[in-house]
């Protein structure tokens, strides 16, 4: 049972449509400011996130081309892996 009745819900119903336009400017000028430092922080974690993974691309890039610059100078001098694995177990064997 509804303590109000039907002229309670049509009373609480008016007084929100009249305090509605002093309400909702205060609500909307606390909320704004927090939606808006919201959003500037978002952006700013995007950004630092582009720059990071863009370091690290950058890094990655550096060390794969150092890598290949030295199997291409190993292969250039004819010294492989193998060839080195294999030089070992002569030496020890001898």
């Amino acid at each position: 049972m509804n303590i109000f009745g039907i002229s309670g819900g049509v009373a609480i119903g008016a007084a929100a449509v009249l305090l509605a336009p002093i309400v909702l400017p205060v609500i909307s000028g606390v909320l704004k400011p927090v939606a808006k430092g919201v959003i500037k922080g978002g952006l700013l974690a995007y950004e630092g996130a582009l720059v990071a993974l863009a370091e690290t691309k950058e890094t990655l890039e550096d060390i794969t081309a150092e890598a290949k610059a030295e199997i291409a100078a190993e292969a250039k001098a004819g010294i492989t892996e193998s060839h080195k694995a294999s030089a070992k177990a002569k030496k020890q064997a001898a």
